[in-house]
């Protein structure tokens, strides 16, 4: 297995050699035969042990075998301990789902702080069969097929082409002592019962199943690049990003003859799981959402916007004092006295200083707001109306800010004045408000 595994490093992991190394040992048969191979093939390895304290004094058991065999060996070791079920109750999830977020946490603080340039873990084909059972059993597209990548940025994985088997008689040949979990002989998880009892029943249906498996997860992820490289395409027809917001056109989305697939593929990375709810979202009506932890996926007419989510201001209103010169939250304004008035803008106003009320205020629109915009001779307008009529889409209208003097609006910012406050032949302060 030595000459198999350095030909494996040989052709597909090159980048190695001459890296620092860290690798993460449990004291377990597969991370230890790693440590060995690598070891004589004179790679720079450290070693790092997550002690997750799950098995009493078991757990402390492999930390000290690992920390005898790094010395006996010089090798550098850097060990951890984790209160994993203190962790998992606070976050609300499963020991396993805590176990390995504490682990590569700190596998990539160590990468940061020792020097490192990659960690290596023990998975094998093995492993890699179990979680593509594990997926099956779920539910899962093709990504969850595919199983586990054998890189994943500084996550290094290179015994995924070698079997349990072959670990064992590696290990027994060379005298290699290990560690064995006892929680490996229970079958409360998932994992255990399909290794126990599903693998086997398929090794024996056909002794060469895990050649048979590694040969359909190629063919598989070459499907997986073709999906990937047409949705791509498809996505630049069909897409348009306008500074953090994504717009799908919706009419260019439902003449493709498998639009679902598509935005499960756009979709997916950014945290969505309600995905029947995301369908019918293209043919709802306006405004109905769908949200993950960090997004938002809205209708709007005839398209799907796509935004982070921002979390909500504390502060709701901002207060303008009388003699402020400007403001720089939550937009830029700024307010001077002037003689006279030029042409004005969407981005510039002139106002009778007289008629204003203090502390302004800045907020965003209600539900029900009027103003009477200036040129129409006092009529008064919705503020919906006006952004009907100047075509926004829910999240234009839910970025706009209203300059306020008392209950009345002074300005619907970047839009429209108010008629009320605009200068006339009695007035003799004239205020300029500036949107920079």
């Amino acid at each position: 297995m030595l000459q198999k595994f350095q030909n494996h490093l040989l052709h597909n992991f090159q980048f190695l050699r001459g890296k620092k190394i860290l690798i993460a040992t449990s004291g377990g048969k597969d991370s230890m035969v790693m440590v060995h191979l690598l070891q004589h093939l004179d790679y720079e390895i450290g070693i790092a042990h997550c002690n997750f304290q799950l098995r009493g004094i078991e757990s402390f058991g492999d930390q000290n075998f690992v920390q005898e065999y790094a010395s006996a060996n010089n090798i550098s070791i850097f060990i951890t301990q984790f209160d994993t079920k203190a962790f998992s109750e606070d976050y609300k999830i499963s020991t396993q789902v805590a176990a390995r977020e504490l682990r590569y946490n700190w596998f990539y603080e160590l990468l940061e702080t020792e020097k490192y340039d990659y960690i290596l873990t023990a998975h094998h084909a093995d492993d890699n069969l179990e979680t593509f059972l594990i997926n099956l059993s779920r539910g899962t597209g093709l990504e969850g097929l595919i199983g586990i990548p054998e890189q994943n940025e500084k996550v290094v994985r290179p015994l995924l082409a070698f079997s349990q088997e072959e670990m064992e008689e590696y290990a027994i040949l060379h005298g290699i002592q290990w560690r064995e979990d006892s929680s490996n002989a229970s079958d409360k998880y998932l994992r255990n019962k399909i290794r126990h009892h599903v693998v086997p029943l398929l090794k024996e249906l056909n002794p060469n199943f895990l050649l048979s498996f590694h040969k359909t997860q190629g063919y598989l992820q070459q499907a997986q690049d073709m999906v990937d490289d047409a949705a791509i395409m498809v996505y630049q027809q069909v897409a348009q990003q306008d500074g953090d917001t994504i717009y799908f056109d919706l009419k260019k989305l439902q003449k493709l003859p498998n639009y679902k697939s598509y935005l499960y593929q756009w979709l997916n990375e950014f945290g969505f799981k309600a995905w029947v709810d995301i369908y019918d979202l293209v043919d709802s009506q306006s405004g109905k959402c769908v949200y993950s932890s960090e997004y938002r996926l809205l209708k709007d007419r005839d398209s799907l916007l796509l935004s982070r989510l921002n979390e909500e201001d504390e502060i709701q209103e901002y207060a303008i004092l009388e003699n402020q010169k400007e403001v720089n939250i939550p937009l830029n304004l700024s307010f001077c006295k002037v003689a006279d008035i030029s042409i004005g803008s969407n981005k510039t106003i002139f106002v009778d200083a007289d008629k204003l009320h203090y502390p302004l205020v800045l907020r965003h629109w209600n539900e029900g707001d009027h103003f009477q915009p200036f040129g129409m001779d006092g009529k008064s307008k919705k503020i919906s109306k006006l952004f009907k009529d100047e075509k926004l889409s829910l999240i234009e209208k839910e970025s706009k800010w209203l300059l306020c003097s008392n209950t009345e609006i002074v300005w619907v910012i970047g839009l429209r004045q108010d008629e009320r406050f605009r200068i006339d032949n009695t007035t003799k302060n004239i205020l300029k408000i500036q949107l920079e």
